[in-house]
């Protein structure tokens, strides 16, 4: 397969309906939100990609914001078709945000690769693309989480004081995600 590189694709993992949007498992999609936002992008419905999408140029190069429109746990098929479509490299255009139940609250982790860790969209977006794809990994555990199973905690809504601590955490991202496109990402984690 050949390979465009002048493009960039920053798929976030949620579940679509406004029934989720507050919900923890949704915290990649607020953060992708957050980013369009902030640089006055919208998103649009691209059904042929199974997803909603907001395009914008980054130095010349094309870039993709993407909410998946299937359900958290089948994000793949959204992967593979844009790109199929693109002709993307997973190794180093495409940067996947999503919860982590094991990291606590606001904390961020990123990586240039890794398992799934028990996560389903990761297992579904390794099974389609394979493992080698950068991840923003956003943390949304807290006490609550020991006294509750995993689906009630990760389709439950943040706590007012969560919700607030939120703004601060998605400057951060805003920040990785513009290091991923400026080819900058690091392996880090922020506290």
């Amino acid at each position: 397969m050949i390979y465009t590189n002048s493009m960039k694709l920053i798929l976030a993992q949620g579940n679509p309906g406004s029934q989720y949007s507050s919900t923890r498992h949704n915290v990649g999609f607020a953060a992708l939100d957050h980013f369009a936002t902030k640089n006055d992008l919208k998103f649009q419905a691209k059904p042929k990609f199974l997803a909603d999408i907001a395009e914008f140029t980054h130095d010349d190069n094309k870039v993709l914001l993407v909410k998946p429109s299937t359900f958290y746990n089948e994000t793949g098929q959204c992967a593979r078709a844009l790109i199929d479509f693109y002709k993307l490299d997973p190794t180093s255009d495409i940067l996947v945000v999503h919860d982590d139940l094991a990291l606590p609250f606001g904390t961020l982790r990123t990586r240039e690769k890794g398992s799934d860790a028990g996560n389903n969209g990761i297992k579904s977006l390794n099974a389609h693309i394979g493992p080698q794809y950068a991840r923003l990994r956003i943390g949304i555990y807290n006490d609550l989480r020991d006294r509750m199973n995993d689906v009630d905690f990760v389709l439950g809504r943040f706590s007012k004081d969560e919700e607030a601590a939120l703004v601060d955490v998605f400057e951060k991202t805003d920040s990785i995600i513009t290091d991923f496109l400026n080819d900058t990402f690091q392996t880090t984690t922020h506290n």
